[in-house]
């Protein structure tokens, strides 16, 4: 049942400890530490996104005396969410990310370098230093949290003609506000001949998978607002336009009112930009080509390399875990959260959300002396895809396991299958803010809808 009305009055009490986000979490005695001598850490955290920070700080607060050590080679944090908003003249790119060393919480080491290789059989993971060289870094518990990687070169010809030639993308910092550009270019064009644009979606899995459209509706508006004709496409390698079946009427109505033509088992495989072509390859097997004045690409995503290639993963090169657990199907002292798991949720920020607590309470269980009773938190499979599908409203779709509805707000306030003004000002204010000051810090007494379900050790 939605449990908002009991998290909204929470996190009214978290505003008194709201500052700002420059100033979050800053330690001036934070350093990058060395790992030549390959220290022992009680807890290594592997990712410093969304999943791995609010991790590292739920373990701070619930057990403060563990050695923590967060591996992230990048200074930068960012709140990706919004990058959709960015494209839509809708956010400031600016106020999308953050200094990492802000964010760390205090006594967490961070190790600033890249993981190479996991070694789980011997409790140890090879980083990589200069020179071509590696160093090993020793834990009791790991936990694996490195997201997913963009696979920007699968596609011919994307890398160096993204950001320019029409080419942009969302999924991207430095494009995002190039896509706000284009939309605003062809916003301009008047008579002759309609300018062309198309949006694509990769093969599943993805992060938010319905970004992609996202950036069609947010640029089909803007050019309904200014009296603008374009011609609009969607091509997805995938079979429909959403895969949970409440939300298609919805969306449907959208693309029809945008007058977008949808083209389904199409996936981009080479963009020429300079020419303003793209290929296609469809789900029969042939090669077609599109032209085009925008192209917002949407690149194919993988487990990064130091996964796939592991002990840690399945067949598909995700970490194998244990769905409703999180713990790794063979090593019992390692955990996953985010992304880069095995389990058939969403891949977005909502599902890292609900994700973290299940991981620090299982893994805190096993660090506890041994209780008559030990318990166990379960993942519902939770995930969450705030539809923009104009600007100023947002279907705020919420779904767990096989795509059953689980909204967090009563039907009467926000109705999860229709278009909201109220779902658009939650997702461009709210969630924001909730992320940099409740999520990230660990304020988990602020968020009573992430606390997991607890069983007793075993039960199934």
């Amino acid at each position: 049942k939605p449990r908002y009305m009991v998290a909204a009055l929470a996190s009214l009490a978290c505003r008194a400890a709201r500052r700002p986000l420059t100033s979050l979490a800053c330690h001036s005695a934070r350093r990058s530490v060395s790992t030549s001598a390959a220290p022992i850490y009680d807890v290594a955290v592997v990712g410093g996104g969304a999943a791995g920070l609010s991790i590292c700080a739920l373990l701070r607060k619930k057990a403060p005396d563990l050695r923590i050590g967060l591996i992230e080679p990048s200074g930068t944090h960012y709140y990706q969410p919004a990058w959709t908003l960015v494209g839509g003249r809708a956010f400031d790119a600016a106020q999308t990310r953050a200094d990492m060393a802000s964010l760390i919480p205090e006594q967490v080491e961070w190790i600033q370098k890249e993981a190479l290789e996991f070694v789980p059989e011997k409790n140890e993971l090879r980083l990589r230093e200069e020179e071509g060289k590696s160093s090993a870094l020793r834990y009791k518990r790991l936990v694996v949290a490195p997201g997913l990687e963009l696979d920007w070169g699968a596609i011919e010809g994307l890398e160096p003609t993204l950001g320019q030639n029409g080419v942009t993308s969302n999924y991207d910092f430095s494009s995002c506000q190039y896509t706000a550009e284009l939309v605003e270019q062809l916003s301009a064009t008047a008579g002759g001949r309609r300018p062309r644009a198309i949006f694509t979606q990769p093969p599943m899995p993805i992060k938010c998978a319905g970004a992609p459209q996202k950036a069609l509706y947010l640029s089909a508006h803007a050019w309904e607002s200014a009296g603008a004709a374009v011609d609009l496409t969607f091509c997805s390698a995938g079979p429909a336009l959403f895969g949970v079946k409440e939300f298609v009427p919805t969306l449907q109505g959208y693309m029809d009112r945008y007058g977008a033509t949808e083209c389904y088992g199409h996936t981009l495989v080479a963009v020429d930009g300079q020419a303003r072509r793209a290929k296609f390859q469809t789900a029969d097997g042939q090669l077609v080509e599109k032209e085009f004045e925008m192209l917002h690409v949407v690149p194919p995503m993988r487990a990064p390399r130091c996964v796939r290639e592991s002990p840690l993963a399945d067949a598909t090169g995700f970490v194998a875990v244990e769905h409703d657990t999180l713990r790794h199907v063979d090593f019992e002292n390692v955990f996953a959260a985010g992304d880069c798991v095995s389990a058939p949720n969403a891949k977005t920020m909502a599902a890292a959300r609900k994700q973290a607590p299940v991981v620090v309470h299982n893994l805190l269980q096993d660090l506890a002396p041994a209780a008559a009773r030990p318990t166990e938190a379960v993942y519902d499979g939770y995930g969450a895809c705030p539809l923009t599908v104009e600007k100023g409203k947002v279907v705020l779709a919420e779904f767990g396991w096989g795509g059953q509805l689980m909204p967090s707000f009563p039907g009467w306030l926000i109705k999860n299958t229709a278009p909201s003004r109220l779902a658009w000002a939650f997702k461009r204010h709210a969630l924001p803010w909730f992320y940099w000051h409740i999520m990230l810090p660990g304020r988990s007494w602020c968020d009573p809808m992430s606390w997991p379900s607890i069983r007793e050790k075993g039960e199934r």
